[in-house]
């Protein structure tokens, strides 16, 4: 009796550090495709990014079937630090994304995802519930080209950008009818105790984990300033 209840409190104490180091491989997974997306000839446009509020990373999306089609990944999502977002990049929340309607496009293999975030009203909508892409919140798939220029009507338009990453083959897709929230649930198991994404994202709760030095350094290099408008 004594053996089982030392392995069963052994269990208690080892899960909860399991389920950490999930979640921290999932935020320095992310940190590699954005500088391997970041290094690509054709990335993101450096007016496109400086733009941005925040950026999500789902590393390795996969599509399931059920009779329709369908798609589920998890990632994280940072942001510039300060109410008015033009701070430097801050700590991560961890976020999900579920839909059908972008299911047959990922041909069946995992598929890596950025999205980013071109409008306050967009990054506080996803950080406070659950919103669905070109409705709630207007998306489009993002421009790519070093010379492409972020005032498009597209760009104008969308608060939402989307790419993605499949095959080795990067370019922007549209994620409409798909569906992305805050996985606080991840955001326990990563820092320990719970905490929302607003309570990362807007109120400084807790530093960024050393998992996510290299997602912050990247963007922190290749977007120190937010240039947008507001």
């Amino acid at each position: 009796m004594e053996r089982i209840c030392a392995v069963f409190m052994l269990l208690i104490i080892a899960l909860p550090v399991f389920a950490q180091k999930k979640e921290e491989e999932r935020v320095a997974n992310a940190g590699e495709v954005m500088k391997e997306i970041l290094n690509v000839p054709d990335d993101i446009p450096q007016s496109v990014i400086d733009k941005a509020d925040c950026v999500v990373v789902l590393p390795s999306v996969l599509k399931f079937a059920f009779g329709f089609g369908g798609s589920y990944g998890t990632g994280v999502m940072t942001c510039r630090g300060g109410a008015d977002f033009k701070g430097p990049w801050g700590a991560p929340t961890m976020m999900a994304l579920e839909g059908g309607s972008f299911g047959l496009q990922l041909g069946g293999q995992a598929t890596d995802f950025v999205l980013l975030l071109m409008s306050p009203r967009s990054a506080r909508s996803i950080l406070d519930s659950k919103v669905k892409l070109g409705g709630d919140i207007s998306a489009a798939a993002g421009p790519v080209g070093r010379n492409m220029s972020a005032e498009t009507d597209v760009t104008l338009r969308a608060e939402i950008l989307s790419y993605s990453r499949s095959r080795g083959l990067f370019a922007g897709i549209s994620l409409s009818g798909s569906t992305l929230r805050p996985d606080n649930g991840a955001n326990k198991k990563l820092y320990g105790r719970a905490i929302s994404a607003h309570d990362i994202v807007f109120n400084n709760e807790v530093a960024a984990p050393q998992s996510a030095k290299l997602l912050l350094d990247v963007l922190n290099k290749k977007s120190p300033t937010n240039k947008s408008n507001g």
